[in-house]
């Protein structure tokens, strides 16, 4: 009886530690990987909420006698006062454009000009370049059309949004 009964309480902690183990390795991994989801991206968050530059009109914002929805103006007095001065028309090569803090200015043709969030809709990375009538962003290298700011190569499947600015004289500002 001695025996059997040291036998027994031999083989039952070896079950309950291997038990722990197993428990304690499927929660580690379990804990892991919600750690890695959490720190992953946040592709969701970036779809809908974009802010192409802190102070200038919003993409979708309301009506206005702007030049649309495809993104800035081309030259004129629109209304005076507006943003600050942002770059000089000289400074945007035509074909080619300029990352500006939020926003990326494009002069896809002479004397046309563009402007974007400069955030990659991907997963929010900042576009680096822009060359040869695209606008390329270096993390997984999406490209993005410098006319209208469309998808040429993804993995990005939106859009840039477009930002407001106003080219008056050789001054490009802020809408």
């Amino acid at each position: 009886m001695g025996k059997g009964s040291g036998m027994t309480g031999t083989q039952g902690p070896s079950r309950t530690t291997v038990a722990r183990r197993t428990v304690f390795t499927a929660a580690g991994g379990v804990g892991l990987a919600a750690a890695l989801t959490a720190c992953g991206g946040s592709d969701g968050a970036e779809s809908g909420t974009v802010n192409p530059a802190d102070g200038g009109a919003t993409a979708g914002s309301t009506g206005g006698a702007t030049a649309g929805s495809t993104g800035g103006t081309t030259g004129g007095t629109t209304g005076g006062g507006g943003g600050e001065v942002i770059a000089s028309v000289a400074d945007i090569p035509e074909g080619g454009g300029k990352v500006i803090g939020d926003i990326v200015v494009t002069q896809p043709a002479a004397g046309e000009f563009k402007a974007f969030s400069s955030k990659c809709t991907h997963q929010g990375c900042a576009v680096k370049s822009v060359a040869d009538g695209l606008i390329n962003c270096p993390c997984h290298n999406s490209n993005f059309d410098a006319g209208d700011g469309s998808v040429k190569s993804g993995p990005a499947t939106t859009p840039l949004p477009p930002a407001e600015i106003v080219v008056e004289g050789d001054s490009i500002r802020l809408a």
